[in-house]
């Protein structure tokens, strides 16, 4: 055990994290030269395309120093603010992080909070100042600002570059000599935490998990505690760049276990794994639950798909646990189920993998957040309001309380005013302003979650060139002016186009639908009437013309009565039509809406 060091790589995203990653798989000769490929553990297909990471990926390097042979756990994690759960799990299995800030970016927001994250867990952290060898990085300003941020020494930072592979070997060196090596018993029973697992089609659950205490051998009879199943472990072992096999991993160590699990319910992340004949007296102190901030519901779009799709759904848990669901229905969509994201980059991945590896087409509905209305009865009950379909009738309703966030934006000075124009029009206040060197400003706002869950974060980056950074949390509940926007296709509600608004952005939002659905609904052979309504009262209204066929064409002059008789008789066969006539929506104008700004 004194030779195993365990730690995870912590950034804002695009500080180089997957990139400094490679080097030290290089360095140690864990990946042979032919294997290697840039990025090489965002192995998805969407990390590869978008340049992201979106899941932590655990991989065992071993290194020599002074004649020793350390064993080194590595994992790499996101940097997208949309996936901090994944860091605040791959954090728990570690004793320490490297904290790699970009040379020419200097401390951003997502650095901040993922380095509280850290510190919470007491890890011990090594500051490593990345891109050194941009022409344009500019070392001491940053260093300064590391120094200022963890009160470490200035010999403390390592400057490193992860294109050139300048400086891996005092990383290295750093992690064996600076973090500590894990604390355990490998004579306790045995106690596991679970942070990860990913669903394999021939073998089942594969769970990783990082022992805490005792030592798990091949075959032994595991229980997981919370669940309370039992199992055998038919393969155990450690994870290189391929899983390898092993016949036993102790107290210390991070490994991965098969035991033909075939139900993904039956594996949580958090859970402890202990020994059935021998189990240990407590479950280790798992993760806190993810608290979703946008939900939105998701449909099949053949409604004969619905098992299929809660099957997709399941194992998709398996591998991001930041994922939550219920099933819930639609008058418009039929079954669908009505899951929670930790933002809007979430919620467009999990859409992209549901397409990609189950061939699910899914019909998104609009983003929302969750909302405490109270009822102005006796108890005054409150009723918690996910999608729009849950709020209570206008009449029976006291007051709505909406979420409101602290939101911390990093920006650098010459976008202050049109950062803070831009949060004063969303409804936000401000609450503390910080120079923290002469070009970059902090802005610490308090404003409606709702109001940032659309496009808030694109239009940040647009007005700033993409410079500011945004790191939030949640600080509750406030009593606020919100009604219910519902969308009618010829006289019926569509559902799914509801939105919960506040009063005084209703009109507009209301006309901007209406003008949307009218571009992308196709024309039908009777008149669609668009309308936006709060409660009974129509607020906007758009008309999609019908399709008409001359009828009047084989009328070659004579008198105008007979050509009446024929318009009079198509317009009776138009009204019918409307009044039996279904709207198609396609997938395309339920995105469109979304993206009505």
């Amino acid at each position: 055990m004194e030779n195993i060091r365990n730690f995870s790589i912590i950034a804002h995203i695009d500080h180089g994290k997957s990139t400094l990653a490679d080097r030290l798989l290089e360095s140690t000769q864990t990946v042979a030269q032919r294997d290697m490929q840039s990025q090489l553990l965002d192995n998805m297909d969407l990390e590869r395309e978008r340049g992201i990471t979106i899941k932590s990926h655990a991989i065992q390097m071993n290194y020599m120093q002074d004649g020793e042979e350390y064993v080194l756990n590595l994992i790499d994690t996101p940097g997208h603010v949309d996936f901090s759960y994944e860091v605040s799990r791959s954090i728990a299995a570690c004793e320490g992080a490297l904290l790699i800030v970009d040379a020419s970016q200097g401390i951003e927001a997502q650095t901040i909070s993922n380095l509280y994250l850290a510190m919470e867990h007491d890890l011990e952290i090594i500051p490593v100042m990345n891109k050194i060898d941009l022409p344009h990085a500019n070392p001491e300003v940053v260093a300064d600002q590391i120094m200022d941020l963890l009160g470490c020494e200035r010999e403390d930072i390592v400057e490193a570059s992860g294109k050139t592979g300048l400086g891996v070997e005092d990383i290295l060196d750093a992690i064996v000599k600076r973090i500590p090596a894990p604390k355990g018993d490998p004579k306790e029973p045995l106690q596991a935490l679970i942070f990860d697992s990913v669903y394999n089609s021939f073998r089942g659950v594969e769970v990783y998990y990082r022992v805490l205490n005792g030592t798990i051998k091949k075959g032994d009879l595991v229980k997981f505690v919370n669940t309370g199943k039992e199992y055998k472990a038919d393969e155990i072992g450690v994870l290189k760049l391929d899983q390898e096999s092993r016949k036993s991993i102790s107290a210390g160590n991070v490994g991965y276990i098969i035991s033909g699990i075939k139900e993904a319910k039956e594996v949580k992340v958090g859970d402890t794994i202990t020994l059935t004949e021998r189990p240990c007296t407590e479950a280790i102190q798992g993760f806190e639950d993810v608290k979703p901030m946008v939900f939105a519901g998701i449909y099949p779009v053949d409604t004969t798909e619905y098992e299929d799709l809660r099957a997709s759904l399941e194992k998709l848990q398996l591998n991001d646990a930041s994922l939550v669901w219920e099933p819930e229905t639609s008058v418009a969509l039929g079954f669908g189920f009505r899951c929670g994201f930790l933002g809007m980059l979430h919620l467009e991945i999990v859409q992209e993998r549901l397409e990609r590896e189950f061939n699910m087409t899914v019909i998104t509905t609009a983003p929302s957040v969750q909302y405490h209305a109270y009822l102005n009865n006796a108890e005054n009950d409150e009723v918690v309001v996910n999608a729009p379909s849950d709020m209570p009738d206008p009449s029976k309703l006291d007051r709505i309380e909406e979420p409101y966030i602290k939101a911390n934006i990093i920006s650098k000075a010459e976008y202050v005013g049109p950062i803070m124009g831009l949060c004063m029009e969303k409804r936000g206040e401000l609450k503390n302003q910080v120079y923290l060197t002469t070009d970059r400003v902090e802005l610490i706002f308090e404003m409606p979650l709702s109001e940032i869950v659309f496009d808030f974060f694109d239009k940040l980056k647009t007005i700033s060139r993409g410079y500011a950074s945004l790191d939030y949390e949640l600080i509750g509940f406030r009593p606020s002016k919100l009604v219910k926007l519902d969308i009618l296709l010829n006289a019926d509600p569509v559902d799914a186009f509801s939105a919960i608004v506040h009063r005084d952005g209703a009109y507009d939002r209301g006309k901007k639908v209406c003008e949307k659905l009218r571009e992308v609904i196709s024309r039908q052979q009777f008149e669609i009437p668009i309308q936006a309504a709060i409660g009974t009262k129509i607020i906007a209204r758009e008309t999609i013309k019908a399709l008409r066929k001359n009828v009047i064409a084989k009328c070659y002059g004579g008198d105008i009565s007979r050509k009446r008789k024929l318009l009079e008789k198509q317009k009776k066969g138009k009204k019918r039509m409307r009044q039996l006539g279904n709207v198609e929506v396609t997938q395309e104008a339920f995105m469109s809406v979304l993206k009505v700004d």
